[in-house]
């Protein structure tokens, strides 16, 4: 007896199914009859969905294994289906290329995403409102330097920073002069007591622990 090996056989198109499936397929594709092909078609649809039981009952992923039965059927079957049959054009085409931003960061401790929330500070309108996005920004910035530097930042480098960020359009220099705190960082380092707080509670069960332990040695 003559052995038959899988390198000889016809390529699988989609392993997930077997090569008893893409024959059937096959066989289906060379029917004359156009009602029994479609008849068969929607039979094996209901088999091929039992040799996939990842696909739920839902229109994207029933629509799916009809797009393999057409794929399977290089795209020549001839049936009444209940989706049209995909364009081969895109199944087979390559993925676009993703495009990544090449331009350095100015200051990579800060990120790209302050360089883009300066950027949509600087088209606010309200002056106001504009005020306190670019105040916002500024604590963010410093709160970003210190944790990358671990040393406390004066307001001068991140108004200069803001400034250059900025293309010159944010300029906070002349309040400088004026010898007061520009960006306090209280309001983040309070948030973060209020945070350590609230996850805080084996420090106030420590706490308890203490005074029960104190109370036992003052029996004793």
């Amino acid at each position: 007896m003559e052995l038959e090996y899988n390198s000889t056989k016809e390529p699988l198109i989609l392993m997930e199914y077997g090569r008893n499936v893409q024959k059937l397929v096959k066989y289906i594709s060379s029917l004359e009859d156009k009602e029994e092909r479609s008849k068969l078609a929607h039979t094996l649809i209901n088999l091929m969905k039992q040799l996939n039981p990842s696909v739920k009952e839902n229109n994207d992923n029933y629509q799916r294994i009809w797009d393999h039965l057409f794929i399977m059927s290089d795209f020549e079957l001839d049936i009444d289906a209940p989706y049209p049959m995909p364009d081969k054009e895109i199944l087979i085409s390559k993925p676009k290329k993703m495009e990544y931003k090449t331009t350095e960061l100015r200051f990579k401790h800060y990120g790209r995403n302050i360089e883009l929330l300066i950027a949509k500070a600087i088209e606010i309108e309200d002056v106001e409102e504009q005020e306190r996005a670019i105040l916002h920004l500024g604590k963010l910035m410093k709160s970003f330097y210190s944790s990358w530097n671990k040393e406390n930042i004066s307001d001068d480098v991140i108004v200069h920073h803001l400034y250059e960020l900025s293309g010159k359009r944010i300029d906070y220099r002349p309040k400088l002069k004026e010898g007061k705190v520009i960006f306090d960082l209280g309001s983040f380092k309070e948030r973060e007591k209020r945070g350590g707080r609230n996850g805080g509670g084996n420090n106030n069960g420590g706490k308890r622990r203490s005074s029960r332990d104190n109370r036992r040695r003052g029996r004793d």
